[in-house]
């Protein structure tokens, strides 16, 4: 055991537990990763080529200061790698002047003068949308390649002496006054601090946790446009599209499969809680209901794209009770495990973030990022 003893062991290295690895290994400290699947993998949260980024958060303006940091960390990553992580398109919004995403995003702009114009929707002929909707465009961004920031993440932890293991799946962990133990199906270790980030899976890494999280299965398409030059990056940059009765829409620009990799055509999906599953039984088959939503959204707001989409993937939502994250010390563990989950499909643009967080509370035993809204606290009862 002895030999197997670190600093800190973090379970689960997708796109929070990459990030929390580097930040740790930077600072010096003795860091195992450990990971159920390759790196990087589908049966994640963060698959698919891309995620939006964007600082006017309609969620709620509590999220813009640490989407300011996130920023920073990117920056930060892309410096220590020589990669480009976050590319900037702007995004162009959608929606009735009363809909949230329209509304929220204005707030946060105000709040924290952030960029957020109002334009004239005839600048975006790729879409129809009714007289009624209003058109905005933020300017200050885009989106990140997901999978390669991960798996830059975990190359560069490597580099600085972390020990990532894969394919290795937890069994137990235990928690003492001072260490925690943890058990996985090739060994056992012990450290003095256990950051739980399991995504889809942190509610049996957690059987204890006072939050109710669901695990969702969401669709995203690949879709093939009638005239691509319209569409490729450069010419078109990502977009939503608040529709009152189904939800919110979204998308990317074309990406050049010789740079970026990845699946051909544009890039949508519908952000709703889809349907519940067991993250250890997926089929990970997009529904024909599924499909029937975004065709029939393309057809109404998005005419110049054909019938026939290119590909159809699903990954994991995991939504907490207000689809906010929860990020925190678990209770009853001596402040010895910490955890983050419930990102709810908004939060891989936080990563960067998110790990410098969960390394702060890990080696300090708190952080001064303003991150205490997304503790535990708000789920008592009065």
């Amino acid at each position: 055991m002895q030999n197997n003893h670190y600093d800190v062991i973090v379970i689960g290295v997708g796109s929070m537990g990459s990030a929390t690895c580097w930040q740790l290994a930077r600072q010096g400290a003795k860091v195992l990763g450990i990971e159920q699947f390759d790196i990087p993998h589908e049966r994640g949260s963060y698959g698919g080529q891309c995620r939006i980024i964007r600082k006017a958060y309609f969620e709620h303006p509590d999220y813009v200061p640490l989407l300011l940091r996130a920023y920073q960390n990117w920056h930060q990553l892309e410096q220590a790698t020589s990669a480009q992580i976050y590319h900037q398109t702007g995004i162009v919004y959608h929606g009735t002047s009363d809909d949230v995403v329209i509304t929220g995003s204005k707030m946060a702009a105000n709040l924290y003068d952030i960029p957020f114009e109002k334009r004239d929707k005839i600048e975006f002929q790729q879409f129809n949308t009714p007289n009624d909707f209003d058109t905005y465009f933020e300017p200050e961004s885009g989106f990140l390649e997901s999978e390669k920031a991960v798996t830059l993440y975990t190359q560069a932890s490597i580099q600085l002496g972390a020990e990532i293991h894969t394919r290795e799946k937890l069994l137990t962990w235990t928690a003492e006054k001072d260490k925690v133990v943890v058990q996985t199906d090739k060994g056992t270790y012990s450290a003095s601090k256990l950051i739980i980030s399991a995504g889809a899976w942190a509610e049996k890494a957690m059987p204890t946790l006072k939050a109710t999280l669901k695990v969702k299965q969401q669709t995203t398409a690949w879709v093939n446009p009638k005239v691509w030059k319209d569409f490729e990056m450069g010419n078109f940059p990502c977009w939503f599209v608040s529709d009152p009765e189904l939800g919110m829409f979204y998308g990317f620009p074309i990406l050049d499969v010789a740079k970026f990799g990845g699946n051909i055509g544009f890039k949508m999906g519908l952000h709703v809680p889809g349907s519940d599953l067991d993250p250890d039984n997926l089929t990970r088959n997009s529904t024909e209901t599924d499909e029937m939503i975004i065709t029939d959204f393309l057809k109404k707001y998005m005419p110049e794209t054909k019938d026939a989409l290119l590909s159809v993937k699903s990954c994991l939502y995991t939504y907490s009770e207000d689809e906010h994250f929860v990020i925190d010390f678990l209770p009853e563990t001596h402040q010895n495990v910490i955890f983050a989950c419930g990102f709810s499909g908004h939060g891989f643009k936080f990563t960067s973030v998110v790990g410098e967080i969960l390394s702060d509370m890990a080696l300090k035993g708190k952080t001064d990022l303003p991150a205490d809204f997304l503790g535990l606290k708000r789920f008592e009862k009065a």
